[in-house]
């Protein structure tokens, strides 16, 4: 007798643990409150879709929090060179950039889309669209869903869950599963931002003139844990704050010193292709007539918005002394107050407690339910690092879903 699998999430995760049951000959049932799959999969392909990273996998590893064996044997076992020949095997061509991200060819996400919901259809993948999960029945053996046409109870011999974080809910994912898991007795850490923008205090004139001003040839860093977190890239100044890579990759670090003491330092240099000797240097020619700013303009190449964050830091106090104007160069703080709201988030931090699953993702607790994707609880940048993981668990999920199935079957 054929076993049958319900999966509930059509985003990466659930798509991929569809595939992967389906392969190994399990009868999938993927369910989606959604009028169609993958919506925050196409959102992120109006960037590019950036697929995974092709930095050295001891590297690659290190980016996920909290580093544990769960999440990185998921990923060794469906690594960014698998990423991209599967990728391939649905015809679709990929690249590495210069960044070392994993890019498709065509820059889009809706011809992989297309093609990988193509090959689910044609492993006999049923797909129920608009199927809103609500709970267990009172028995625990039967799934609830509301649809458009009335309540409906599913059964199914084992069950994955691919319902997301909290990022972006109207495409999908809203953290509802949380109180649900939560009254099953399992350990649910609270869904916060991640890589998003965070909240900076400027004054109004500040904003005025520089709203949507996006700040290059930057690096930032945070002290976290002791040690001191550095990323260089670009962020745009928004009226609530700073948003952009350069934050983004910063935002566990950020995130972390907010919870422990209110608030947390960004510290950016604002001109990191020069050494502090070479500033000073420069600093010491004559000003002559020139004002502080049009000095700072001619000098150092210094740009209006860098000039404007000097000001705003340091108001009229700003350092006059070639060796203290360096210094506030080199390393000027931004005292960041809050995460800007989880909607806006490009992912979540949180979830379901990595010791509440097996190496399979199986929740110990409830024997026949897996979990994977960002219903569990890691974290990572931006880069290719989030759906290498979704992906990667969705995998690990499907598998272990299967091998369940098929030793219930025999021991039956």
């Amino acid at each position: 007798m054929t076993q049958s699998l319900a999966i509930i999430g059509g985003g990466p995760a659930g798509l991929m643990a569809a595939e992967t049951a389906s392969a190994a000959g399990i009868q999938v049932d993927l369910f989606d409150a959604m009028p169609s799959l993958g919506r925050k999969f196409l959102l992120a392909g109006r960037g590019g879709l950036n697929l995974s990273h092709a930095e050295p996998l001891d590297a690659f590893l290190n980016r996920y929090k909290p580093s544990q064996d769960l999440i990185a044997d998921s990923i060794k076992a469906f690594p960014p060179s698998h990423i991209r020949a599967w990728a391939e095997s649905l015809g679709v061509k990929t690249f590495v950039g210069s960044s070392q991200r994993i890019f498709p060819e065509e820059m889009k996400a809706a011809p992989l889309l297309r093609s990988w919901l193509r090959r689910l259809r044609e492993q006999g993948v049923r797909i129920h669209a608009r199927h809103r999960w609500i709970g267990f029945d009172q028995s625990h053996h039967h799934l609830l869903f509301s649809t458009p046409e009335g309540p409906l109870r599913v059964t199914a011999d084992a069950i994955i869950l691919a319902l997301g974080g909290a990022s972006w809910p109207h495409l999908g994912s809203d953290g509802g599963w949380q109180i649900l898991m939560t009254e099953q007795g399992i350990g649910v850490h609270p869904l916060r931002s991640s890589n998003c923008g965070f909240k900076v205090d400027w004054d109004r004139h500040f904003i005025e003139r520089f709203e949507g001003t996006p700040l290059k040839a930057v690096a930032g860093s945070t002290v976290w844990q002791g040690n001191v977190l550095q990323h260089r890239g670009e962020g745009v100044i928004c009226q609530e704050g700073l948003e952009g890579g350069l934050i983004y990759a910063l935002a566990g670090a950020l995130r972390e010193g907010i919870e422990a003491q209110g608030h947390a330092i960004l510290t950016l240099d604002l001109l990191p292709d020069w050494s502090h000797e070479k500033i000073v240097m420069k600093l010491e020619a004559p000003r002559g007539k020139l004002s502080q700013k049009n000095f700072l303009r001619r000098t150092l190449r210094l740009s209006d918005i860098k000039w404007g964050l000097l000001k705003e830091v340091f108001k009229e106090k700003l350092p006059i002394s070639p060796e203290a104007l360096a210094n506030s160069l080199k390393a000027l703080p931004i005292v960041v107050t809050d995460m800007m709201a989880i909607e806006r988030a490009i992912s979540s931090a949180g979830g379901i407690d990595l010791e509440a699953f097996s190496k399979d993702l199986m929740l110990k607790r409830m024997p026949g339910l897996f979990c994977c994707g960002e219903m569990l609880d890691w974290d990572a940048p931006t880069g290719g690092y989030l759906l290498t993981a979704c992906l990667a668990t969705g995998r690990c999920a499907g598998f272990g879903a299967a091998r369940w199935l098929k030793t219930v079957t025999v021991s039956a």
